[in-house]
């Protein structure tokens, strides 16, 4: 897939409701993003923006300090596919939201990039308030983990032992507990 090019709008002609987004990395007055307000809606904070100063529209900037083009992108791409799935009622703690393995194909396909886009992803979806997004992608990350032995995750994420043999030894018999059986 080609990257989009620099005044990609990721919107259609239809005269629907747009709004312009301008990522961390472009200036303010940029070219930035525009994106159909049905779509980018599925942020919480995007949509509290836009109610708090009364419509919004492709005429107002809403600076994105946080989230540079790319990832940008990348959410706006997951949203746009998700456009239609029912609103987040909040009150979803139950178990399949817990369930690492409830990730439909589209979306394990959209997470199969590498660690830096995944995790930048997750932070973006955290900043924005889109919870389903944030989901996926922290499920990603325990589907990565699942299984695998401290020193495997370690090497996965390029993570340095900083514990003594001592203290390893003391954590887990602290968390024997924990440790399936």
């Amino acid at each position: 897939m080609a990257p989009p090019a620099k005044d990609d709008t990721h919107s259609s002609s239809t005269g629907k409701d747009e709004v312009r987004l301008i990522p961390s990395d472009e200036p303010q007055g940029g070219p930035g993003i525009t994106v159909e307000r049905s779509i980018i809606e599925r942020s919480i904070l995007i949509k509290n923006m836009l109610e708090d100063v009364g419509g919004g529209s492709v005429e107002e900037e809403i600076p994105i300090p946080n989230v540079n083009r790319a990832v940008l992108e990348k959410v706006i791409a997951w949203c746009t596919k998700h456009q239609d799935d029912p609103p987040s009622t909040g009150d979803e703690d139950n178990d399949s939201r817990r369930r690492t393995t409830d990730i439909d194909e589209w979306d394990q396909k959209f997470m199969q990039v590498d660690q830096e886009m995944l995790f930048e992803i997750i932070l973006a979806a955290n900043y924005l308030d889109i919870k389903a997004l944030l989901d996926i992608g922290c499920k990603t990350v325990a589907n990565m983990i699942k299984g695998k032995s401290p020193e495997d995750i370690r090497k996965t994420f390029n993570i340095q032992n900083d514990f003594t043999p001592e203290e390893e030894a003391q954590i887990r018999a602290e968390n024997e507990w924990a440790e399936d059986r």
